[in-house]
């Protein structure tokens, strides 16, 4: 069951017409939020980044945050999965064909729901490989914006290659990757490129970041070059749907000696305790453990 423009129905059955900006144009963003137990995960984060987002594009919110609330409690229970992930995606609306932005024009809301499932743990012993690429996409990647054929585009590099993402440069320095949040460990510290219009800040990297904080892991905020992605001890990619995944291959070499690193092994623990208590019981509230 999804819901379109006020009406809660099956997949199958939403239609909208051909002269959506989203469609014509790309005209429009979305968000994603991870639902455990039943119980979307930082729903406050989340809506104030689609807010961000909206303000971005000059759009209004067709909502309020209670509004969203109630739309996606209703879509979570008319979906089978205890964990889910849910999918909004609101655009500038139906009118003609014309750059200008119309008047008194509705916006579209769509929202749907699909099953989460966590990485498989063959991968997470192996690692993933990944490639590097330069990031050629507009200048205000922390929208999150439906006009995504740049990352697709990276992203499709990356599986030609036989690997599973794609790590972003700019002019010598790492933003993120295609479709994740970019983490390095070099000489014991864990690296992250600073939240900037170059990159959409992540949830699941604001969490990666207070379970170091709140574990003493030591940790830099700052921009990460490209030398030291291609000489880390470890590269870790984070996603509300991958959680942390070991990077272990770029561009066909081993990333430090080739396997899961004790960084990760640390990290990918603390998350997994941090979902079982915090993310399970729908709160936003950071609980950390030493």
């Amino acid at each position: 069951m999804i819901y379109l423009n006020g009406d809660f129905m099956p997949i199958e059955e939403a239609r909208i017409p051909v002269l959506d900006r989203g469609f014509i144009f790309g005209d429009g963003v979305y968000e994603v939020i991870p639902v455990y137990s039943r119980k979307p995960f930082r729903l406050a984060e989340h809506l104030l980044r689609l807010q961000h987002s909206l303000d971005g594009i000059r759009l209004a919110n067709p909502h309020s945050d209670k509004e969203w609330s109630n739309l996606l409690e209703q879509i979570i229970a008319s979906n089978e999965s205890d964990d889910q992930y849910l999918y909004l995606h609101v655009t500038r609306g139906v009118a003609k064909r014309d750059h200008a932005f119309p008047k008194g024009v509705m916006p579209t809301v769509f929202i749907m729901s699909n099953p989460l499932l966590t990485p498989p743990g063959e991968l997470l012993a192996t690692g993933v490989a990944a490639i590097t690429a330069s990031d050629n996409r507009w200048l205000r990647c922390d929208i999150k914006a439906i006009s995504l054929l740049p990352n697709v585009l990276l992203r499709q590099m990356a599986i030609d290659a036989g690997a599973i993402e794609t790590v972003l440069l700019r002019e010598g320095f790492m933003t993120e990757g295609a479709a994740s949040n970019i983490f390095v460990i070099k000489d014991g510290v864990l690296l992250a490129p600073p939240k900037n219009h170059l990159m959409l800040p992540g949830i699941t990297y604001d969490v990666v970041l207070e379970l170091a904080a709140a574990n003493e892991i030591p940790y830099e905020v700052r921009e990460v070059s490209e030398y030291e992605v291609r000489t880390a001890q470890e590269i870790l990619l984070t996603s509300s749907t991958k959680e942390i995944m070991p990077i272990t291959r770029l561009d066909g070499k081993p990333v430090g000696e080739g396997r899961p690193g004790a960084m990760f092994a640390l990290l990918h623990q603390l998350y997994q305790n941090y979902k079982s208590t915090v993310m399970r019981g729908g709160t936003s509230t950071f609980q950390g453990s030493h």
